[in-house]
């Protein structure tokens, strides 16, 4: 990904208000993003764990997300995969986060959600960065090909908050 400046990301929000962008907290240690390995970025608010963001390369645009991470619950299983790297994962680790649709759709109320790395660090884990704390699965796919699966994904649950004609 290239790099980003703290306006370039604001303006890149397409399911909030102007104002709630303008307003959202970036991500701590901005200045230090390794851009060279972040395919896409993500990160929680660090004053309020429920709000996240997700940036996105999309064609010659940079498309801007505004999520919603669900409370922790209780639940019988005791690991979930993340639909964007397909790293396994204690539950603790594992976050639902729901983004409102852009447009009409949004303003309706409409959202799409999806299970999540809990700090969105899904490039890190693609590239070996950051090791999950769970055994994973081993993979015949190279790095390339595990970031190029990612991105699909990642760009699918982009053309879901897109879409306006629900």
């Amino acid at each position: 990904m290239r790099p980003l400046s703290q306006d370039e990301i604001r303006k890149s929000f397409v399911n909030c208000s102007k104002g709630e962008a303008k307003s959202l907290a970036l991500p701590a240690r901005f200045d230090e993003i390794t851009w060279e390995v972040q395919d896409f970025l993500g990160w929680r608010d660090a004053r309020a764990r429920e709000r996240a963001y997700l940036v996105v390369p999309r064609d010659d645009e940079i498309i801007g997300l505004s999520l919603r991470a669900a409370p922790g619950r209780r639940s019988g299983l005791k690991s979930n995969v993340c639909a964007f790297c397909t790293t396994v994962h204690s539950l603790t680790d594992i976050a639902l986060f729901s983004a409102r649709r852009a447009g009409a759709a949004g303003r309706q109320g409409n959202t799409v959600g999806t299970y999540l790395c809990a700090e969105l660090a899904c490039p890190l884990y693609m590239r070996g960065k950051k090791k999950p704390e769970m055994r994973q699965t081993r993979e015949t796919l190279t790095e390339d090909e595990r970031v190029t699966r990612m991105m699909g994904n990642v760009q699918s649950f982009v053309d879901q908050a897109l879409r306006e004609d629900v």
